[in-house]
This record gives C-alpha cells, sequence and structure tokens, in this order.
C-alpha cells in the first residue's frame, strides 16, 4: 500500500478526438508496466464493440502506473457532449486534471465544458497541447484561447498559473517548450507528481468511500469503484451502505481490487486517497456511500445536469414484429431501461399511460443512439419516436435548450452553410479565417435547430466540414414549428418484396432507401420525394410476362445507389407521424399510421382541430 503522500489522482479531459486516450496508452508503456516486444492494441483504455468502431470514449475508465516510488491513478473520460454525466462524477474521485487541447484545433465546445466542472470542483489544472507534430500547429495561439477560457469561466489566480506541456501522443513524447522535441513522457510524469496534490483523508479515521463507477461480473456480481475519501478498506469488512435516498443497509466487502496497469489485482489492505474496486456487495448503485458502521456519514452524490433531449421508447408492433429479436415484450423494454439507469446517472425513464411506451430522456441523439444501439444488439426489438428538446417553464417563460455551434468549413462552403442555419434560428456569434481555405463558424443555436441538420450540413461541404457541438444555456422558447426536414416520403402501398422493376418505375420520384429483395410492409418508408408530400408507391410491382421476346430491351437498365440509412440517420430523418423500427437485423422507417386512408382521415382531423372546426 502506496503512502497518501504518494498517490496522485487525475482525470484527462478534452474536447471529443483530442486525443486523450492515445495519451494515456503512451503513458502505460512508458511506465513499464509491459515487457519488451509485447503487442499492445492501440486505443487500450477503448475495451467496448461501439467505442472501438467509432473511435469515441464512450465510458470513463480508470487505470494506474507506477512513476518512482508515486501511484498515479488516472481516469480518462468521454469527450463527447452527450456523455457529459460520466464527466462529472469522474471528477469527485480525483484532485487534479489534464486538459488536453489540440495544438491545430484549439479550444472546442466540450473543452469549456469540461474545464467549466474541473474549476467547479476546485481541481488542480495541467493543460497539455496535444498533437504538437501536426504540420499546421500552432501552440502559442492556443495557450493564448486556453488562457481566454479559463478567464471567461471564472478561475482564480493559483488556477490561471497553470503549468503547460507540450506532447504528442502518436508519437510519444512531452517536452516543456513547443519547440523542443522529447524523447519520453518524463516531462509530463514529473509536472503530475509536482503539480498535482495528494488527496486529502486520515487513514486512522472510519472508512467512507462513495461509488462513481460499476463494473460487472459474472462471479463475483457487481464491483463498486471509487476512492476512498477516509480511513482504510480491508477483505471481510463489515461496512453500512447508504443509499441516495437516506436509507441504509449492513453489508461485507468479499474482495478487494486495487488497479495495475489493465489489470485488477486483489489487495489485502487500502487506504485514504486511493482508487479501489469492492466485491460483494448486492445492488450496490452509483451515488451511494460504503462507510464505516461506527460512523455512516454519506457523502453528497454528484450533482448532474438534467437531460435536454427526449424521445418515446416503444414495443414493436409493425406487422415484422418478433421476426428478428429476442425480446420484444414491453416487460423486457421495462426491464432493460431500468437497467440503464442504475450505470447511467445522465439518462431519465419515465413511464407513460399505455404499458407499451416509455419516455428516455439523455443528453443528446448520440447519448441515446448509443443506447438504442446496445439494445439492438443485445437482441432487443423497438421502435422509437423522433427526438424532441425538453422545454422547461421557469416564472411563466417556457425555455429551450440552446447549444454553442462551433464549424469548420470550407471557404466555399460558408455562404451555403449560413443560409441553411437562418431558418434554423442560429446567431452567429463569431467567425475566423483559418489557413487551408477554411473558415472557422461558431454560433449559438436552439437545440431543435440541430435535429437532422448534420447530414444537410455534410452535403453542402461535399463532406469536408466538421462540425462540433455542446449545451450552452436553457433560453426563451425560439417561435415558430420544429425544423424538421422538407421533404415528403416515398411510403410503400403494400406488403411484398421490393423487385427491380417496381423500384425502377418509382426512383425519378426521389431517392430510395431499400435494395431490390427487401421485404417491405404497408405503410413502410421506402425513399425521399422529391418534394414536400409524401406518396405511395408500389416498389413490388412485377413485370407482366409475355411471349414476345427482346433480346436487348433492358441491357443499358441499371438502379440508382439507394440510401442505406445508419441508426444516428435514421433518427435525424424522422418526422412527428414517424417511427424508427429497430432490431438486430434492420433499421426501418415507418408511419406511425400505416394505413393510407386512415392516415388520411387522421390528417383531415387534425386540421380541423387546428383550425378550431
Amino acid at each position: 500500500m502506496h503512502p497518501r503522500e504518494h498517490i496522485r489522482n487525475i482525470a484527462i479531459i478534452a474536447h471529443v478526438d483530442h486525443g486523450k486516450t492515445t495519451l494515456v496508452d503512451r503513458l502505460l508503456q512508458q511506465s513499464g508496466l509491459f515487457r519488451e516486444g509485447e503487442t499492445l492494441q492501440e486505443r487500450m483504455l477503448d475495451s467496448n464493440d461501439l467505442e472501438r468502431e467509432r473511435g469515441i470514449t464512450i465510458l470513463a475508465k480508470n487505470t494506474a502506473v507506477t512513476y518512482g516510488d508515486y501511484r498515479i491513478n488516472i481516469v480518462d473520460t468521454p469527450g463527447h457532449a452527450d456523455f457529459g454525466g460520466e464527466v462529472e462524477r469522474i471528477l469527485r474521485m480525483v484532485d487534479g486534471a489534464l486538459l488536453v487541447v489540440d495544438a491545430f484545433e484549439g479550444c472546442m465546445p466540450q473543452t469549456k465544458f469540461v474545464l467549466r466542472k474541473a474549476l467547479e470542483h476546485r481541481l488542480v489544472p495541467i493543460v497539455v497541447v496535444n498533437k504538437i507534430d501536426r504540420p499546421n500547429a500552432r501552440p502559442a495561439e492556443v495557450v493564448d484561447e486556453v488562457l481566454e477560457l479559463f478567464i471567461e469561466l471564472g478561475a482564480d489566480d493559483s488556477q490561471l498559473d497553470f503549468p503547460i506541456v507540450y506532447a504528442s501522443g502518436l508519437e510519444g513524447f512531452a517536452s516543456l517548450e513547443p519547440d523542443v522535441r522529447g524523447n519520453d513522457m518524463k516531462p509530463l510524469f514529473d509536472a503530475i507528481v509536482r503539480h498535482i496534490p495528494a488527496p486529502p483523508g486520515d487513514p486512522e479515521e472510519p472508512a467512507q468511500l462513495l461509488v462513481s463507477l460499476l463494473d460487472y461480473n459474472d462471479y463475483l456480481g457487481r464491483i463498486a469503484i471509487g476512492r476512498i475519501h477516509r480511513g482504510s478498506l480491508k477483505p471481510g469488512q463489515a461496512v453500512t451502505v447508504l443509499a441516495r435516498d437516506g436509507g441504509s443497509r449492513q453489508a461485507r466487502i468479499e474482495k478487494l481490487f486495487g488497479f495495475k496497469g489493465l489489470s485488477r489485482i486483489e489487495i489485502g489492505e487500502a487506504g485514504a486517497g486511493d482508487i479501489v474496486a469492492v466485491a460483494g456487495i448486492r445492488d450496490i448503485n452509483i451515488g451511494e456511500t460504503i462507510a464505516d458502521p461506527a460512523r455512516p456519514d454519506p457523502l453528497p452524490a454528484p450533482k448532474i445536469e438534467e437531460p435536454t433531449l427526449k424521445m418515446t421508447f416503444l414495443v414493436n408492433n409493425s406487422p415484422f414484429a418478433g421476426r428478428e429479436g429476442k425480446y420484444v415484450t414491453s416487460r423486457r423494454l421495462r426491464e432493460r431501461l431500468m437497467k440503464e439507469l442504475e450505470t447511467d446517472v445522465a439518462l431519465r425513464v419515465e413511464e407513460t399511460d399505455s404499458l407499451d411506451a416509455f419516455i428516455v430522456s439523455g443528453r443528446g441523439e448520440l447519448h441515446l443512439g448509443i443506447l438504442i444501439e446496445h439494445m439492438r444488439r443485445e437482441g432487443y426489438e423497438l421502435q422509437v419516436s423522433k427526438p424532441e428538446v425538453i422545454v422547461r417553464e421557469e416564472n411563466g417563460v417556457r425555455l429551450e435548450p440552446y447549444e454553442r455551434l462551433v464549424i469548420d468549413v470550407p471557404d466555399e462552403s460558408v455562404g451555403a452553410v449560413m443560409e441553411s442555419l437562418g431558418p434554423r434560428k442560429a446567431e452567429l456569434v463569431a467567425m475566423t479565417q483559418g489557413e487551408g481555405g477554411h473558415t472557422r463558424l461558431e454560433y449559438i443555436v436552439p437545440s431543435r435547430g440541430l435535429i437532422g441538420w448534420r447530414t444537410t450540413f455534410l452535403t453542402l461541404t461535399r463532406g469536408y466540414g466538421i462540425m462540433n457541438h455542446a449545451f450552452e444555456r436553457y433560453g426563451p422558447l425560439t417561435p415558430g414549428e420544429g425544423f424538421g426536414r422538407r421533404q415528403g416520403v416515398l411510403i410503400a402501398s403494400e406488403s411484398g418484396t421490393a423487385t427491380f422493376y417496381g423500384m425502377l418505375s418509382v426512383e425519378d420520384r426521389g431517392v430510395l432507401f431499400i435494395e431490390p429483395g427487401t421485404e417491405v410492409y404497408e405503410g413502410m418508408i421506402v425513399g425521399e420525394h422529391n418534394r414536400e408530400t409524401d406518396i405511395v408507391v408500389n416498389v413490388c410491382k412485377t413485370k407482366q410476362l409475355t411471349n414476345i421476346r427482346s433480346s436487348t430491351k433492358e441491357e443499358t437498365v441499371k438502379l440508382k445507389t439507394p440510401r442505406l440509412l445508419s441508426l444516428e440517420a435514421a433518427l435525424e430523418y424522422l418526422n412527428d407521424d414517424e417511427y424508427c423500427e429497430v432490431t438486430p437485423k434492420s433499421i426501418r422507417l415507418r408511419k406511425k399510421i400505416l394505413n393510407k386512408s386512415e392516415r388520411e382521415r387522421a390528417e383531415k382531423h387534425r386540421k380541423s382541430a387546428q383550425a378550431g372546426v
């Protein structure tokens, strides 16, 4: 067990794609944990399949390295704004933060969010200007941007006197000067040991630990991970578990684990300041306190910001329900959503008047999209509605969430992008001419104005644009209807299998979302219409066979390539009267009312109600 004075607890925080996880890789490799010549994978802490596929960190994870006589506990946090709940609860475990900033991109929306949280928790910051080896790196300007951000967020004099380390996670070196290339990560290790304080806490007092992370093991059950705030813990020790609602129960620690690199190692004792994993306590949850029965003092649970976006999750009731999924009932759907609440503190689930529908609220489209993707991979079938922003009411004023949008676009696309954002009530707050023919635009925009806009943005910039946004504040509700898509859709008129001939006859009317041979049903959306109205089409139509043979008639006929929608693209595309049907094998769009006559009748009633007839 390391003495408390030789322990350092740090979180690595940054905007998405600024190199946090790669930097942790180099710290692990250069700490002597791995033998020479051992094969190591990239982004070692991104162990989740979705994290590896998308190249982003979704769940916070911790590791530990030994540097000389010091033990450094490192927590890697997500960089995307939608997973800010992970960042908020992790900062309670640490005493300092490495703020990683890209040497070219500089401060981005999530940089501001994570730095604000770090300063609120009074963490000691170390600024790491990463990717210093990039050809267009501008370290001096980036340091000025970081300083301005500290001042804007109200940092005090001690926090403004932050050390700066210049590094390249990819090349594996750090330096105290931007123009001097280092040989290894030693300058960064030294800065951590010198500037980050030892954790507070008296190891002689009664034990106290706040659960910040949960893990699961088939043999040990739930494993609680957190920092010991005072006292010490041992296997076999009797403890009191203090719930968030004020209740308490008795338990016993079966096993105690410390961390070493990517491994958990069983230990006999851990003292104040160390980050440990505790096994043997059933039904333990995030935010609960493990304390000594002689002095059961609860620690305050982390305050998590409220969700800004909601969707309705429903049992799949389409004609194809139950064909591909393993879990299809409302009971299964409810159990899975309630299970997610145990580990995701930023998620909210509300039951509705219908037993088959649940309102799920989160921090953004990606937050909810990742949950849906996890569920479909686990074998669930479900339907989801269009994402909607959560509107609050304070002092009689209706408020909606606003986001800070930062986009880098080619100079020739600036006009088209600005024109597209105008009807979405976006307010331009900064415009900077960059290098290489790119311009950076910064907007404050209502969150609902960004729903479904990413695809439009990529089309306008021909794929060269970069878009980042993060929650800024709640503001007055912008008048006007939602900013959904303008095009209508092509709707299948009957159930069957889509044929080449049937699709060929309707492809001039718009862009198709399916391929020949795809099974469809009445009311399923099979494409986008060229005009603003919906239209019913028959993609299952077959060619009438005759006894007249033509050898050249269909030789050159080809279908246009269909637009196959990913889960995120499908969620963005939805309109108010549509659902996205999600199964382990398929993602389909459909109308809420499948029958054409019933749809028309419902639309007539809606218009009559609006007119007050």
